[in-house]
């Protein structure tokens, strides 16, 4: 009899957030970049170099952000494991006792608990402190250097969305094509990532696509204004 096996979308978790994060911050960030720039008169080298900077900035800062977030993060739970590694060793009957407590309160009886704490310790102490008592798994472990690159390569890939169209717009369309363009690269994003979680996409697709046209809206209004006055 074949061992019966699973694939949990929640194994995706840990590259899916950053992955969007990156993404939905590319798109958002230059678009309303080039909206700015544009709504307040620039011709297109001009729109162009901004957009340029900002894909080079923003990925940088996506990268970097996630690495010390995350790193911050991987010294905590280095942290917590190396004092479980020093109780185990010195107060063993404490740990085992406090094991046998985390069982019995997720609903297992008392007797079998502690031969469960007994077995389980006896295999891995260790990882069986980290995983039952910290919530330390293999699905939530940081990895600093892999949020970074997934930030970085996905902000780079999506704020490329919108300064393509400025590349090839027509100048007396790029406010209006940049906008509408953005947004449905926002619409069609938000209906991945919802579809890549195991999500039904019409909530995220409106959440991201709102919060993107708030975003440019108001750089656009910004641009215009202070092209105004120029």
């Amino acid at each position: 009899m074949r061992p019966h096996r699973e694939q949990h979308l929640v194994t995706r978790i840990g590259w899916l957030r950053a992955a969007v994060l990156g993404a939905n911050d590319g798109i958002v960030s230059t678009a309303s970049l080039l909206l700015g720039v544009a709504a307040a008169g620039s011709d297109r080298p001009a729109i162009l170099v901004a957009g340029i900077a900002g894909l080079v900035a923003g990925a940088m800062s996506m990268a970097a952000g996630e690495y010390v977030s995350v790193s911050s993060q991987s010294d905590t739970e280095k942290s917590d494991i190396s004092r479980e590694r020093q109780e185990l060793a010195s107060a063993p009957e404490a740990e085992l006792a406090e094991l046998t407590g985390i069982y019995v309160s997720r609903g297992v009886d008392p007797v079998t608990a502690r031969k469960v704490a007994e077995q389980m310790t006896a295999h891995d102490a260790l990882g069986t402190h980290a995983r039952d008592e910290l919530n330390i798994t293999e699905l939530t472990t940081a990895r600093p250097v892999v949020a970074a690159l997934t930030s970085a390569a996905t902000f780079t890939a999506g704020a490329a969305l919108p300064l393509l169209l400025a590349a090839i717009l027509p100048m007396s369309l790029i406010v209006a094509g940049e906008a509408a363009g953005s947004i449905l690269f926002l619409a069609v994003l938000g209906a991945i990532g919802a579809i890549a979680g195991g999500a039904k996409p019409w909530r995220p697709v409106a959440r991201v696509v709102f919060w993107g046209t708030l975003a440019m809206a108001l750089t656009a209004g910004i641009g215009g204004l202070v092209g105004t006055s120029v």
